[in-house]
């Protein structure tokens, strides 16, 4: 064996040995005789949640437009990996036993697909009966070509000519031309021709290159005409030779999970490889216009050999997730809800240019995006360009296309610092992304680490080791949320930055565990995941239960995206046996069943879609009258207390706790994006009759500007009096002399 190949062998069997030191082997439970709520089907649920507020006429047009493209690109996700998932299992004679809620993978496909057809039919429902008459009443109208003026045709000849025929490209299938490998999610026209009496077929794929929709003039209002309704008027033009005698539009979804092997010698290799892949992934869905001919259909079912449960018919545009391009027209923006805008600063760092100085007078807490992601990026940047700073490291999960995270420690690096920044190569759909920024990142000089073999790296986390005249002092951001600052805008995150020396050293040891090691330490005060974050959960929980027990004071606020785990749920339905109450704030999927007599009766469950995307993870127990929060990156999922990074850290400064108790009793105010659900399972939106019609968003928002403008007040009154003494006289002879030259 040569020496390269013993040392590939080697890093391999270290790179195992380290995981399992991480990866504990943890007790996966199973629910015995307790509700249990299909994680599937629960999932369905909240997407019929974000479908009812494209119904919601109360909501501007054009946001229920996108609340409708939302529900689209989410059931593309579904179909991708969840469903691809159960009809797996449905065909893998390893999985023929029953679930958590007591249901094979073949009842969970039957399932799936009755719920799915009837989500489908309500989706376009929407569409015709409710959005598209909604458009109408503001002059915006979708046309069919027949529907066309003179003038509009000849725009639409125009922009075929010169724009849509010369990228088009029709594809025969007989018997030198086998059917074409469709890429997943296109667009595509299925064509029956004939000659001579004998049928053939033929596809053309809708150019994605190409906007979905063109806009032709019109007198009153702005008129769009689909692509795929131009393609299909004018494909006499690319089957001169042949009769046409039917065409319809398809599109397929294929499975598109990816099959890593995490022991390979280059984990980035790898991914790039799986994600060729992706794209020839078997078939899960075919949608298919409602009104195909017979013949047609058969001959797209057998060459793409899907079952009559995979094919869904739609009576409307194929793939609406153009609507969400769509809903951003400019000059409309009374169709919009009112844009919430960050405040810049945050009022935690008003006043301050040194970000360092902020944080070491206290803990400074950021809301986004209420108030402005900008604090971190300045952050990182002041740190890339400080001469004192070190060593910057740094987690990455989801970053925006243009980064300016990336960009800052890529400057870092070329100042010199050591930089080291873990990638996480298998976020799911930000892969290619992702691969890209660690090459980026390389080639500047930082120090790359791609994940660890068996787990995610889904915590979020900053560290800047920076030295003083103490000695060497660090500092951290943590925080619920991606380091991204296009998604900062629309997703609620919360970010704690503290220099506490304990928190330094639970950063410092989880660093070392990630890229180095070392064995997993007992920490400080931060909980991470997989070593110890579910026995902390749980520990809470129980204690709660104990508490109820002997009388003292107990309860459980938390807020998650998903609760899945079924642990989680089991000893949640056992605290609220013992009089526990329980409030949960729950985005997504919930497995747990609130409302049981016996079992969950002291448990609510609310979920609360609107403007923005509910993403802060928060956790809140009474601990017999003396309150403790905790916030973090994890959910209630297997997934994450097993088989992530994850990281939980405490709240403790006396005013951000209680900022932290101020924006749970906001959320559970609220009475316009709120919905509870039922011990059916079924959601409903809470009772707004005699209520004042709080909506915690708009208040969050509202709360950040009148915080910022009191604290401008406050130091404009201050300014009038201040001494100058010290740094202050320093820095107003600074602005005297620099006015007087």
């Amino acid at each position: 064996m040569s020496d390269k190949k013993k040392d590939n062998e080697k890093l391999k069997k270290d790179t195992k040995k380290q995981s399992k030191a991480i990866l504990k082997p943890s007790k996966i439970y199973s629910p015995k005789n307790f509700p249990y709520h299909n994680r599937e089907l629960s999932w369905l649920d909240f997407n019929s949640r974000v479908l009812e507020e494209a119904f919601e006429k109360d909501n501007p047009v054009l946001e229920r437009v996108k609340f409708l493209a939302i529900t689209a690109s989410n059931l593309d996700e579904f179909f991708m990996v969840r469903v691809a998932g159960v009809m797996d299992r449905m065909h893998s004679s390893k999985y023929k036993h029953p679930d958590e809620s007591g249901m094979t993978a073949a009842q969970q496909f039957e399932k799936l697909t009755e719920k799915i057809h009837e989500f489908s039919k309500k989706q376009y429902s929407c569409l015709h009966r409710s959005i598209m008459p909604a458009l109408k009443k503001f002059d915006l109208e979708f046309l069919k070509i027949k529907d066309l003026n003179k003038t509009q045709k000849q725009q639409v000849d125009e922009y075929f000519d010169k724009l849509i025929f010369p990228v088009l490209t029709p594809l025969a299938v007989d018997t030198s031309r086998p059917f074409p490998m469709l890429a997943n999610k296109s667009l595509n026209i299925a064509i029956r021709l004939s000659k001579d009496g004998e049928d053939i077929f033929a596809v053309v794929q809708v150019p994605s290159i190409l906007g979905r929709f063109f806009e032709v003039q019109s007198e009153i209002g702005r008129t769009f005409v689909m692509l795929e309704d131009i393609i299909i008027d004018k494909l006499s033009n690319l089957f001169a030779l042949y009769k046409m005698q039917a065409c319809c539009t398809f599109r397929i979804t294929r499975d598109s999970d990816l099959d890593i092997d995490e022991e390979a010698d280059d984990l980035l290799v790898e991914i790039e490889h799986s994600l060729k892949k992706r794209q020839r992934g078997d078939p899960v869905r075919l949608e298919i216009n409602a009104k195909c001919d017979d013949a047609l259909k058969k001959f797209l079912v057998d060459m793409l050999g899907v079952s009559t449960k995979e094919i869904y018919e739609v009576t409307g545009p194929i793939d609406l997730t153009f609507l969400s391009k769509f809903g951003n027209l400019e000059g409309f923006d009374s169709l919009r809800f009112k844009p919430i805008t960050p405040v810049s600063p945050p009022a935690d760092f008003y006043g301050y240019d040194d970000i360092f100085e902020a944080i070491r007078e206290k803990d400074r807490m950021v809301h986004h995006p209420y108030e402005s992601f900008d604090s971190v990026v300045k952050f990182i940047n002041q740190a890339a360009n400080d001469k004192n700073v070190l060593a910057i490291k740094q987690t990455l999960y989801r970053v925006s296309g243009n980064s300016p995270i990336i960009a800052a420690l890529i400057k870092a690096a070329e100042n010199g610092k050591q930089v080291t920044v873990l990638v996480e190569l298998k976020a799911r759909f930000d892969e290619e992304n992702n691969i890209g920024w660690a090459k980026k990142l390389e080639k500047a000089g930082c120090h790359v680490i791609y994940g660890l073999a068996g787990l995610k790296t889904h915590c979020k986390i900053v560290l800047v080791v920076r030295r003083e005249n103490g000695g060497i002092r660090r500092y951290l951001h943590m925080g619920t949320g991606n380091y991204n600052d296009i998604t900062a805008r629309f997703y609620t995150d919360i970010g704690l930055f503290t220099c506490d020396e304990q928190f330094g050293e639970d950063a410092s040891s989880l660093f070392n565990v990630i890229t180095g090691y070392s064995r997993p330490p007992v920490y400080h005060k931060m909980k991470v995941a997989p070593t110890g974050l579910r026995t902390f959960f749980e520990e809470m929980i129980k204690n709660e239960t104990e508490n109820a027990r002997a009388g003292l004071p107990s309860g459980i606020v938390a807020k998650v995206n998903s609760l899945v785990d079924p642990q989680i749920i089991r000893l949640l339905y056992e605290a609220s046996q013992a009089g526990v109450s329980i409030t949960l704030i729950v985005r997504g999927i919930c497995c747990l069943v609130p409302g049981i007599k016996g079992i969950s009766e002291n448990i609510e469950v609310r979920s609360i879609v609107g403007q923005l995307l509910e993403h802060s993870r928060i956790f809140i127990f009474e601990n017999g009258g003396r309150k403790k929060i905790y916030m973090g990156s994890a959910d209630w999922m297997q997934r994450n207390l097993d088989k992530r990074v994850e990281l939980v850290f405490p709240i403790e400064d006396p005013e951000l706790i209680e900022r932290s108790f101020s924006i749970i009793n906001t959320m559970l105010r609220d009475v316009v994006n709120t919905r509870i659900q039922n011990s059916d399972t079924t959601y409903v939106l809470l009772d707004r009759r005699g209520k004042k019609l709080h909506n915690c968003q708009r208040e969050f928002a509202d709360t950040a500007k009148k915080t910022m403008l009191s604290k401008k007040n406050t130091d404009k009154e201050e300014s009038k009096f201040k001494p100058l003494t010290g740094e202050n006289y320093k820095k107003e002879m600074l602005k005297i002399n620099k006015q007087n030259i």
